[in-house]
């Protein structure tokens, strides 16, 4: 298994108010299902794309929910305050902060728009991505663990900001295709000065 984290940005919403009561909840959805451009290099959009398979075996027991990936914890799912799942769709996490003062004021700074973006963080289970070269997309078909959510100050742009996990791996992919590139482009020089030579021996 992959000790590296790797991390991800998620949109999050508010779940509606019922009651008098302030329901101090967040939710949003950790991950989709559709596939995302996470670099473009020499013209060419790498892509990432989780499949619906992949959090089957993920370990979601124990995840916590935290600022920027970092520091105090605010819920946890272990303490039923924080609630994931999968579905049709990708997963998706619900986060109770009215248990605790800091946790409620967590809040107030995320409804005052302090937190716009939310993160998450996993590790993929070994062997559980594969890269389809004709796409250029990386396939998650198993995460291994889910440790946080995280509302984040300064949410990373996905083109310029990638993890070190994450830009390795792509980084690798690039350096292999451009060497791909690069022997076929020397196999057909190769070619053509036969061919030249052939006519020329003609």
């Amino acid at each position: 298994m992959k000790s590296d984290r790797e991390y991800r940005s998620m949109e999050m919403r508010f779940a509606p108010v019922e009651g008098e009561e302030k329901s101090y909840i967040v939710e949003g959805y950790a991950s989709t299902f559709e596939p995302y451009t996470l670099l473009t290099r020499d013209g060419i959009d790498y892509k990432e794309q989780i499949e619906p398979t992949a959090f089957d075996e993920a370990d979601l027991s124990d995840v916590v929910f935290r600022v920027d990936h970092v520091g105090r914890v605010y819920a946890r799912s272990s303490a039923g305050t924080v609630e994931l799942w999968h579905d049709e769709r990708g997963l998706g996490q619900r986060t109770d902060l009215s248990r605790t003062q800091a946790a409620r004021e967590l809040y107030a700074d995320i409804e005052a728009g302090n937190y716009p973006k939310m993160s998450f963080a996993f590790t993929v289970a070994e062997g559980g991505e594969t890269y389809d070269k004709a796409t250029h997309t990386r396939i998650i078909s198993r995460i291994a663990k889910v440790f946080d959510v995280s509302p984040v100050s300064f949410p990373a742009n996905p083109s310029t900001e990638l993890g070190v996990v994450t830009r390795d791996y792509f980084n690798g992919v690039i350096e292999a295709e451009k060497a791909e590139r690069l022997e076929r482009e020397q196999l057909e020089l190769r070619r053509r000065k036969m061919m030249m030579k052939l006519k020329l021996e003609g």
